[in-house]
């Protein structure tokens, strides 16, 4: 299991432990990735992901698990959330056009 989230791409990070005497070792910062269950409105499901916090707290700002698939690039989300998001699409695409015939009837 990598240490990545799979919302924002947020990986682990190097750096170094510095004591007072200025010594310096190598150390990793891992993200803070938490195992939740967040609801799909479109889809009508829940979708278990692995993300970090910060990214729980992004999602909710910007209003759901769907606002934000939308709006996130393609590179930085995993192969599980591409096609969540692909899913998402293709389920409002469809609503669209189905709303768009019953308005020209």
């Amino acid at each position: 299991m990598s240490r990545r989230c799979e919302l924002t791409g947020k990986t682990a990070q190097t750096g170094h432990n510095v004591s007072h005497a200025n010594n310096k070792t190598r150390r990793r910062f891992l993200p803070n990735l938490c195992d939740v269950t967040l609801m799909s409105d479109a889809l009508q499901r829940s979708v278990q992901l692995r993300i970090s916090a910060h990214a729980l707290r992004t999602v909710d700002h910007r209003g759901g698990l769907d606002a934000f698939l939308l709006k996130a690039p393609d590179a930085q989300l995993s192969p599980k959330a591409l096609k969540l998001k692909r899913e998402l699409r293709k389920v409002l695409a469809e609503r669209e056009t189905a709303g768009g015939a019953e308005a020209a009837s």
